[in-house]
């Protein structure tokens, strides 16, 4: 039997979970986040530099802990989306998902048939390397295996009704920053212009009865976007934690404009 994949059943039972984006290659970051109470993990395969055994292993450390593992992936592309999902994930975030098409194309390459025609090996690591009885893994893979597409741009947003439409996305998830770019506005996610495409997006899917998930600077903001009907949240990243946090630190540690340590 496969890992249960907790947060889906949450998003389905209109529930909020909250995750971190994983930039780093070090699995015990991924013990960190889990037993510090994260629900999940997206790891960052589209901006950070990393090979496929880092993948591997980074996924299997969320065994340690029970934290979900869910791929960002470079691009939709079938065979990006089925080394993420055969190393163990069980979820992928696709960005640049712009059209019915590509919408369509992503639920193929993350479904089994009857669903879609996504590569069958029966004896990779998600199916527990041939162990697994073959037909019930298919099964218990469509039913676990998460899918979130990215809606990062106003083509999206134009086409998102389409999109809407595809049986098998579970989350579409907002891109602040590229939307911003896409819009002429580059860098200002907050405008007024960003934010009344954001909040088309939040009426458009959780009225087809999706879930939209969306990156959340802190805590506080995470807390706005949920009261706004967000249920997906990925808070910072391990990165951006650390850094958030060393700022603040080196901060309080100034004193009439010296750090203490100087």
């Amino acid at each position: 039997m496969i890992k249960k994949n907790n947060i889906k059943q949450k998003i389905k039972n209109g529930e909020n979970v909250i995750g971190t984006f994983v930039k780093f290659t070090d699995a015990s970051t991924i013990e960190i986040i889990g037993l510090l109470g994260f629900e999940f993990f997206v790891l960052d395969n589209e901006h950070v530099s990393m090979n496929r055994e880092s993948m591997v292993n980074i996924i299997r450390a969320a065994d340690a802990t029970g934290i979900v593992p869910l791929v960002r992936v470079r691009e939709n592309r079938p065979v990006e989306i089925l080394q993420a999902l055969d190393s163990g994930a069980l979820g992928v975030q696709i960005p640049q998902v712009n059209t019915l098409e590509e919408a369509k194309s992503v639920v193929r390459s993350v479904k089994y048939a009857p669903m879609g025609d996504r590569g069958f090996a029966p004896t990779h690591r998600a199916a527990r390397y041939g162990i697994m009885d073959p037909v019930a893994y298919v099964e218990q893979s469509n039913e676990e295996t998460l899918v979130v597409c990215y809606c990062e741009t106003g083509t999206a947003v134009d086409n998102l009704d389409e999109i809407l439409t595809v049986e098998g996305i579970d989350v579409i998830f907002v891109g602040p920053f590229d939307l911003s770019q896409s819009l002429g506005l580059t860098g200002q996610p907050k405008h007024p212009k960003v934010m009344e495409a954001i909040d088309k997006v939040i009426m458009k899917t959780t009225r087809a009865g999706k879930a939209v998930g969306i990156i959340a600077s802190d805590a506080a903001e995470a807390k706005w976007w949920i009261d706004k009907g967000v249920q997906y949240i990925t808070i910072s990243s391990d990165q951006g934690m650390i850094v958030s946090r060393g700022k603040q630190i080196m901060s309080d540690l100034h004193i009439n404009g010296a750090v203490a340590n100087k």
